[in-house]
């Protein structure tokens, strides 16, 4: 026992609920959003839909929550106060490396009628500028050559396989991750590597199975050691698993499930939709954008969260120019909704004080990144013929971040899949110009149409970012 937490531990007060759906990657997003939307709807409208977590990495989340029967607080972080939560809709977790049959036995049991994922954009072992799975990888390498998968798109090509040939129904996948298109993207890749192992299976589960698109949006900062003793001294007991989150949400499905089997989401404010795209649009280019950018350049500034970024006048400013000037131009509203009213909302998530969501924490795996939130808007403004300065100064910030050296000559702790290779290419150049082309041949992030687009803004945001440092850059900016 921790120094100054209670002796007792969290526990249920209730009996775990029945499992109907399993979720790849429990992480702490997926605990403050998807299982609290499903532990509502049960409540609202019955069902048996408990949540069983799998690890695909370690046993870290099950250590934590296995002695708690599953449970913890989800605590709201809100202006005026905090609110806990006990959570019992997760009713055990498994570990992937440890017994990958028993995870394949389990998303096989017929009662899983839902395997939902939160396993970042790397997760998903695809090339982030086209969507293909990238055969490269050695996960995939392994998953191929394998009954045993290691991947998330193995384990649901090995399940759904299991239950094609046991002569039961597939599985609804329902990815939760910020990818544009991310029903059609899982879908893709669970397609392609089914198809190299059996080209039978791959048929039936592009006839049968069911991929809906989704939207999440909630802001869920790491937790930290002090997180776990305010817990416990809010409750009363021990949790080691708590989450923290703000008081907004949204969650819009696409309503496509195999055999129309899902729990009540719409009765608990999830928004069922025919088509998820212009509300993923909106997000992914309007929130996950900016936060980007004012990941890399507030980091760079010396802001440790975002709200002491938005805190300062000068990105205040260059966030709302981003959005007016360089984003709304370029996106289609979900029908009935104002994109300048949803702007305002966004920047009020952003500067509350409540919420430490750390630079460095959203700064992580921009490779993967970038693509979905930053270059697909610039891409469509330059053929639209609309200069994005900020963005590119944001991109520009990307690629000094990786360089893994700060303003300050400190080094920066560079978290990416691609961590090595950016960090090569930017040392393999001497000047700042030789640096941004070096990185802009970088396949899996740049087109080679948009890269020759965007090389001499580039070039020159990033030399401005060198010689006068990335606040100044955006004050001067906003000038």
């Amino acid at each position: 026992m921790e120094v100054g937490l209670p002796a007792e531990r969290l526990s249920r007060t209730r009996s775990a609920p029945v499992a109907g759906i399993v979720h790849l990657g429990l992480g702490a997003f997926f605990r403050a959003h998807g299982a609290i939307y499903t532990e509502e709807a049960v409540t609202a409208s019955g069902g048996n839909w408990g949540i069983v977590g799998v690890s695909l990495q370690s046993g870290t989340m099950r250590d934590a929550l296995k002695p708690q029967g599953g449970t913890y607080i989800a605590l709201e972080l809100a202006p005026e106060g905090r609110k806990p939560r006990h959570v019992q809709i997760v009713s055990d977790v498994l570990v992937a490396p440890e017994d990958p049959q028993a995870v394949l036995e389990l998303m096989a049991d017929p009662a899983i009628r839902i395997v939902t994922l939160t396993v970042t954009e790397k997760g998903y072992c695809h090339q982030p500028s086209t969507g293909a799975l990238n055969l490269s990888h050695p996960d995939i390498a392994h998953d191929l050559s394998s009954d045993l998968p290691v991947s998330a798109p193995g384990f649901l090509v090995r399940a759904l396989g299991l239950r094609r040939a046991r002569g039961l129904r597939p599985f609804t996948v329902l990815t939760c991750d910020n990818l544009p298109e991310n029903g059609r993207v899982v879908r893709g890749v669970v397609l392609e590597l089914a198809r190299r192992i059996d080209p039978a299976l791959a048929d039936w589960i592009a006839a049968e199975a069911r991929f809906p698109a989704t939207m999440v949006d909630r802001i869920v900062p790491a937790t930290k050691p002090e997180d776990i003793a305010e817990v416990a001294a809010l409750v009363g007991a021990q949790d080691m698993a708590p989450v923290m989150h703000e008081p907004f949400r949204q969650w819009v499905i696409e309503d496509d499930f195999v055999d129309h089997a899902r729990p009540d989401w719409g009765a608990v404010g999830a928004q069922l939709v025919k088509d998820v795209t212009p509300f993923e649009h909106m997000k992914l280019r309007m929130l996950n954008g900016t936060h980007s950018s004012l990941a890399y350049l507030g980091y760079l500034g010396g802001h440790e969260t975002i709200s002491d970024t938005v805190a300062d006048p000068a990105y205040a400013r260059f966030v709302k120019a981003l959005w007016q000037d360089e984003i709304i131009p370029n996106l289609a509203a979900p029908e009935g909704v104002s994109l300048s009213d949803y702007a305002e909302a966004l920047f009020a998530r952003y500067a509350n004080p409540a919420i430490r969501h750390r630079t460095w924490q959203i700064a992580m795996d921009g490779s993967q990144k970038l693509p979905q939130r930053i270059l697909g808007t610039l891409a469509e403004a330059i053929a639209a013929g609309r200069p994005c300065p900020g963005l590119i100064l944001a991109v520009a910030a990307w690629m000094r971040y990786v360089g893994g050296v700060d303003e300050a000559g400190q080094p920066i702790d560079v978290k990416d899949p691609l961590a090595e290779r950016l960090r090569a290419l930017s040392d393999s150049a001497e000047g700042g110009a030789d640096k941004v082309r070096a990185l802009l041949t970088l396949r899996e992030v740049f087109p080679p149409e948009l890269a020759a687009q965007i090389e001499a803004p580039l070039v020159a945001a990033y030399e401005t970012l060198v010689a006068k440092g990335a606040r100044a850059a955006v004050e001067e900016f906003g000038q």
